[in-house]
């Protein structure tokens, strides 16, 4: 498979001068909102907004929406990627869903959480939010049993249809049990 790679450019740019996507279909409730404050008091933009470039030179946002409002005119790092419309609304409707198909390993969350300490409240009821949403590995370990009875089952393959018909017919007229199957 070959890959494209959309990424043109990195640039510094006032977050006021980026334009939504108004097709954006994220909301950003006030937890999350006040959460990432804290994630950007406490360490800072590690990552960039995405954003193509419009034919009139402005810059509309296909990821980041909310850092990008949360930021007024501080500058952020932005990726400008070489999307058309058709692109761009394919981004923006998979990138944040991709995220959210992700599983938590457990023991390294635990062992994570307790490698740092934040300052912030809506970061820390975020974290406990998450970690109390998180399957424990021994509830995943220790799955109740399942008693499956002894069965002993016979397989024949047939010819055709009319030759699998009629042997269930002639095994269910002698008092066998039977299901027809079709591999």
């Amino acid at each position: 498979m070959h890959i494209i790679d959309r990424v043109k450019e990195l640039r510094r740019v006032p977050a006021s001068e980026l334009k939504p996507n108004p097709r954006n279909w994220r909301i950003h409730p006030a937890q999350q909102q006040d959460a990432l404050r804290g994630v950007l008091a406490d360490v800072g933009f590690a990552d960039a907004v995405v954003a193509r470039e419009l034919p009139d030179g402005t810059l509309e946002l296909v990821d980041g929406h909310l850092r990008a409002e949360t930021m007024g005119d501080a500058l952020v790092p932005v990726l400008v990627v070489d999307l058309d419309d058709q692109q761009a609304t394919k981004v923006l409707l998979t990138h944040d869903a991709l995220a959210e198909m992700a599983t938590v390993d457990r023991t390294n969350f635990t062992s994570l959480m307790g490698d740092v300490t934040f300052e912030h409240d809506s970061v820390i009821a975020m974290l406990e939010k998450l970690e109390a949403e998180t399957p424990s590995p021994t509830t995943e370990d220790h799955r109740p049993e399942v008693e499956i009875p002894e069965l002993y089952q016979v397989v024949a393959e047939c010819e055709n249809e009319l030759e699998q018909q009629s042997l269930y017919e002639r095994l269910r007229d002698e008092g066998y049990k039977c299901r027809v199957l079709s591999l």
